[in-house]
């Protein structure tokens, strides 16, 4: 069962086997593309992707909302904001 307080994803973009910092360009390419408050799931590798790509993103002004470890990759959901940059 999901927490009421996520919805869920818009859109979603596996960059698993992606090295950075292509997958932050992607996802921050594919999160563009999308109205604004919508949900974006990304999946990422372990190491250096996990540990920078949210970083990244929260340092461009995207709200992270959640990280769940999937076993093996990890689901990242991100929000674009309401107002734009």
């Amino acid at each position: 069962m999901k927490p009421s307080s996520l919805s869920s994803p818009d859109a979603q973009l596996d960059l698993r086997g992606t090295p950075c910092p292509i997958n932050f360009v992607r996802t921050k390419l594919r999160l563009e593309k999308m109205s604004p408050g919508g949900l974006l799931e990304v999946w990422l590798d372990p190491g250096e992707p996990i540990e920078q790509v949210p970083d990244s993103l929260a340092m461009a002004g995207y709200q992270v909302e959640q990280i769940a470890d999937c076993s093996g990759y990890f689901s990242l959901l991100v929000r674009r904001p309401v107002i734009a940059q």
